[in-house]
């Protein structure tokens, strides 16, 4: 990239992780962008389609450009079900479905797969605050759950990770999280990934579900303690 296309790149992501962005992380357009930043257009898409092969923002055709992974359409149906199951049993669903999702995840994941999802590991742990924690470790999740390349589980995956969204319920994981420091979490994420690329579907599953079943632990404490 040029030099200006590093200059928009690095102010995306000061953008992107400082939370200047709106709740559905939609970033500004080509030309808001240019305009704002003086630079441009074609230093402007060279740094969005660098954060884009990164596995770090996704367009909607007629809709914008967006931080993080994309949300599958599925996870529409969710919605009728958010008010009627709670934060443990959300777990318990993940712990069912997402070391599977690992494990083929192992079986079927390319090169471009794995760069997207180391890239994804380190801005969770360069986050600076709580909601940039949580959009870079969902986008992982999610990037995982679909280098699987399963449908009917993604379908499952993403009923779940749609309720797991749910606004009410985020003190409750940034508390379980903060139990542990932010790198326990990325050692545990980075030895997926590793796995991942090995090939190794056990491996990879039993990674994804210690450290799902640390994170259950964690709410189950929390939940108990809020209910004493």
């Amino acid at each position: 990239m040029t030099d200006s296309a590093n200059v928009v790149r690095a102010r995306l992501l000061a953008m992107i992780e400082g939370g200047a962005l709106p709740a559905d992380g939609r970033l500004p357009t080509e030309r808001d962008l240019s305009d704002s930043m003086c630079i441009g257009r074609r230093a402007v898409r060279s740094a969005l389609e660098s954060l884009l092969a990164e596995g770090l923002i996704w367009r909607k055709q007629g809709k914008g450009t967006f931080a993080g992974q994309p949300p599958d359409k599925t996870q529409l149906l969710a919605a009728e079900i958010v008010g009627e199951t709670n934060v443990a049993e959300v777990m318990e669903a993940r712990l069912c479905i997402e070391p599977v999702l690992a494990a083929m995840a192992a079986r079927h994941a390319l090169p471009d797969d794995i760069d997207r999802m180391r890239n994804l590991a380190q801005r969770i742990l360069q986050a600076g605050d709580p909601d940039s924690i949580e959009l870079w470790d969902g986008a992982l999740h999610r990037l995982i759950a679909r280098t699987a390349r399963n449908k009917p589980l993604l379908t499952a995956f993403s009923m779940i990770d749609e309720i797991r969204g749910n606004p009410d319920w985020r003190g409750v994981r940034q508390k379980a999280r903060s139990m542990r420091s932010l790198q326990d979490r990325t050692v545990e994420h980075v030895e997926i990934i590793n796995r991942i690329e090995a090939g190794d579907a056990p491996g990879a599953e039993a990674a994804m579900r210690k450290h799902l079943t640390t994170l259950a632990d964690n709410l189950n404490r929390i939940l108990s303690s809020d209910g004493d």
